[in-house]
């Protein structure tokens, strides 16, 4: 469920990201601290841009593990894995209509640039485990497989509480 931003989140996310935050429909998904780890963002920019990344993750201490996760090779193991596992592939590409899905029923914008894009390379690859990350937290268990799995790849850093840097 989308939760509407307040201005306590908003400050938190801009914070978070070092800018100002463009673009937000809502927050998909809130830290076990409570802030805002991953924003529900419309599929056009104010300016008109098409932004195909619905859900963006905002969590420091989240996006900080997903780049270690990516330096360290994980998608290409998963890649080859996709390539050759049809099951694994037929759920990847169930997670990217689902997720086309989630983003049609934000907004009544239409985007035709993005129409059939989801993001972090579904539903053939895999490009931005970031991306895996922000929808497997905000659809919750069972939607995005390899969403799912980066999120267990994470390891037990989302038991312990939030520094006040990593907010």
């Amino acid at each position: 469920m989308i939760e509407p931003v307040t201005d306590a989140d908003e400050a938190t996310i801009a914070a978070q990201l070092g800018r100002t935050p463009r673009g937000m429909a809502g927050i998909a998904w809130r830290c076990p601290c409570g802030k805002p780890g991953v924003v529900a963002t419309l599929p056009a920019l104010p300016d008109g841009t098409p932004f195909p990344t619905t859900y963006y993750l905002t969590c420091p201490r989240a996006s900080a593990a997903c780049s270690t996760l990516e330096a360290n090779g994980v998608m290409r193991e998963m890649a080859s894995r996709l390539a050759t596992d049809e099951e694994l592939a037929a759920a990847y590409a169930a997670a990217h209509q689902s997720y086309i899905a989630d983003r049609d029923a934000l907004s009544d914008l239409d985007v035709p640039a993005i129409a059939n894009v989801s993001a972090g390379g579904m539903p053939d690859r895999v490009k931005c485990l970031h991306a895996l990350v922000g929808h497997a937290l905000s659809a919750g268990p069972g939607v995005n497989p390899l969403g799912d799995e980066a999120v267990q790849l994470l390891g037990p850093f989302w038991d312990k509480p939030c520094l006040p840097e990593d907010r």
